[in-house]
C-alpha cells in the first residue's frame, strides 16, 4: 500500500469514528428538538382544541388565517417588540457601565461583583413573584418609598402600562447581570497598553471609550446580544407571574404569554402552534438581520 493510500484510508476510518461519536448527539437533538418542532407545525395545520381532542383534522391555515385576524394580534405583537428593545437597551447600558465600575480597582469590589450578579443567580420565579409584592399598591415597598419622596402611591398592577411596566422593570433587574459578566470577561482582555498609548496622544476618557473599549467588547457583546434578544422574546416567566397572567383584562400580554394562556387555559392547540411557528418566523428573521450585520461589519 502507497502511502497516499494509507493516509487516505487513516482518514477514512477517523471520519467514520468521527460519525459514530456523532451519532447519540445527532439522535438526542432529532428526539428533543426537531420531532418536537415537527410536530408543532404539524399541530398548526389541524382544528385541534377542547372539542376535537381525540379528532384533530387537517384545516390547511385556518389557524393563521384567524392569527392574523386577531383584533388583539397587532396591539400585542408591537408590545413583545417594545418589551423588547426597552429590556435589551438597559440591559446592555446597565450591564456594560456596571462593568466598567468593577473593572476599575475598587475596595470590596468582588463583594459588589457578588451584589450585582445575585438577581441572574436567583431562581426566576421567585423574584418576579418577590416584585410582584413590591408592586403591591398598599403594602410593596416600591409605593412606599415613593411616599417617602413626597409622591402619590400608584395601581402598578392595576393599569394595562402600569403593568406592564412593573414587568419591564422586574427584568431589567433580572436581565442586566448577564450582560455585565460578559462585557467584564471583554474588558479584562483588553491590553492596559491600547488605553495608555491613547493618554500619550491626548484621548479623553469618552474617547477612549468609543475607539477602544466598544470595539474590543463587540466580538463578546454581540452574541450576548443576540441571545438575550431571544430570551427576551421569549421570556414568559416574568410578564405571566408579575402581571398574573396578563392582567388587567388581558391587556399586558406578550407573544408568549398570549399563546401560552390560548393553548394552556381556552385549550386552542391548533391555533396556538400556528402563534409558535409565527414566533418562531419572527425570531428566525431578526437573528438573521443581526447575522447580515455582523457579517456587514467582518467585511
Amino acid at each position: 500500500m502507497s502511502a497516499r493510500s494509507a493516509v487516505a484510508d487513516l482518514e477514512s476510518r477517523g471520519g467514520r469514528l468521527a460519525l459514530w461519536f456523532l451519532a447519540p448527539t445527532a439522535a438526542v437533538l432529532l428526539l428533543v428538538v426537531a420531532y418536537p418542532f415537527l410536530y408543532n407545525v404539524g399541530m398548526s395545520f389541524t382544528n385541534w382544541n377542547m372539542f376535537h381532542f381525540r379528532d384533530p383534522a387537517f384545516n390547511g391555515l385556518t389557524n393563521y388565517a384567524k392569527l392574523l385576524r386577531e383584533p388583539e394580534f397587532l396591539s400585542v405583537l408591537l408590545r413583545t417588540f417594545l418589551w423588547t428593545g426597552v429590556n435589551l437597551v438597559f440591559h446592555v447600558t446597565l450591564g456594560v457601565g456596571a462593568a466598567l465600575l468593577l473593572n476599575r480597582r475598587l475596595p470590596g469590589r468582588p463583594l459588589y461583583r457578588a451584589l450585582l450578579i445575585l438577581p441572574w443567580a436567583m431562581p426566576q420565579y421567585i423574584s418576579a413573584l418577590t416584585w410582584r409584592g413590591m408592586f403591591n399598591l398598599e403594602y410593596g415597598s416600591v409605593n412606599l418609598l415613593l411616599g417617602r419622596l413626597g409622591l402619590g402611591p400608584v395601581a402598578w398592577l392595576g393599569g394595562e402600562w402600569t403593568a406592564f411596566a412593573a414587568a419591564t422593570l422586574t427584568n431589567i433587574w433580572l436581565g442586566f447581570p448577564f450582560i455585565m459578566v460578559v462585557a467584564l470577561g471583554g474588558l479584562q482582555s483588553i491590553p492596559e497598553e491600547l488605553y495608555e498609548a491613547a493618554r500619550i496622544d491626548g484621548a479623553g476618557a469618552w474617547r477612549r471609550f468609543t475607539a477602544i473599549t466598544l470595539p474590543m467588547l463587540k466580538p463578546v457583546l454581540t452574541p450576548a446580544i443576540v441571545l438575550g434578544t431571544i430570551w427576551t422574546f421569549n421570556n414568559l416567566n416574568v410578564i405571566w407571574l408579575v402581571t398574573k397572567q396578563g392582567e388587567p383584562g388581558d391587556k399586558s400580554h406578550i407573544l408568549v404569554t398570549y399563546v401560552y394562556k390560548a393553548a394552556f387555559t381556552y385549550y386552542r392547540y391548533g391555533y396556538a402552534a400556528a402563534f409558535s411557528v409565527f414566533i418562531f418566523l419572527t425570531l428566525f428573521g431578526i437573528v438573521k438581520i443581526y447575522q447580515r450585520a455582523a457579517d456587514r461589519e467582518a467585511f
